[in-house]
């Protein structure tokens, strides 16, 4: 099993949401090495840790699992949709995506900035300088303390 961290703005998606819905596709990435991730890498069953970015805290607020293998994201083929691209076709996928499904909500959200001031995250890609990626891999030793320190028992 791998283990991820996986950014989403909650007034676009929020824990809330994937909470009521159970089940979503992780849709929408424009990044390759994120998709890459995604593509060659994710499987089915690995846990994933859902972060608000760009909020206020941004921070680690549950957990959800990979319910479906990466399939070609459809939304970049619909030229009236914002994930649109036009050099991406069902033919020829440039973007993927992967279903979550809902795990468990974090008692209290565990902020960017306990994750940086926690020594035994050191090295925790989320807190390095200039990582933007909405998709990133987490070791299964730093997944762990998240949970732990965010108050969730699995």
């Amino acid at each position: 099993m791998a283990y991820w961290l996986m950014k989403c703005e909650p007034t676009a998606y929020s824990i809330d949401d994937l909470q009521k819905d159970m089940t979503t596709s992780w849709e929408g990435v424009r990044n390759y090495q994120a998709r890459n991730f995604m593509r060659d890498t994710m499987n089915v069953g690995d846990l994933a840790l859902f972060y608000h970015s760009n909020a206020e805290p941004s921070g680690a607020v549950g957990v959800m699992k990979i319910s479906r293998k990466a399939y070609p994201d459809h939304f970049a083929f619909k030229p009236d949709h914002k994930y649109y691209d036009a050099r991406s076709t069902p033919e020829k996928p440039l973007w993927f995506m992967v279903d979550v499904s809902f795990v468990a909500r974090f008692a209290r959200i565990l902020s960017l900035q306990q994750i940086k001031n926690e020594p035994r995250l050191k090295g925790i890609m989320v807190a390095q300088k200039g990582s933007r990626l909405s998709v990133q891999p987490l070791s299964e030793e730093h997944f762990k303390i998240i949970c732990e320190l965010a108050g969730c028992k699995l």
